[in-house]
């Protein structure tokens, strides 16, 4: 159950986090160490979760109407 709340923390502070950076550089950066924690409290490759959440972060303005 504290991997639960932990996981929805993270993913909570970081989508709340990410709209109210300003470039696609500060997204970029939250999304990365969002992905990198949530990836590893799931037994995952931190890296590749880095990975994931930094692109994820940088084009959420661009795919998505969610970070403008």
């Amino acid at each position: 159950m504290f991997h639960f709340r932990l996981i929805f923390a993270a993913a909570a502070i970081a989508s709340l986090s990410a709209c109210l950076l300003d470039s696609d550089l500060e997204r970029g950066l939250a999304g990365a160490a969002a992905g990198a924690v949530v990836a590893d409290a799931l037994g995952g490759n931190a890296v590749t979760g880095a990975i994931a959440g930094g692109a994820a972060g940088a084009l959420c303005d661009e795919v998505t109407s969610i970070c403008r």
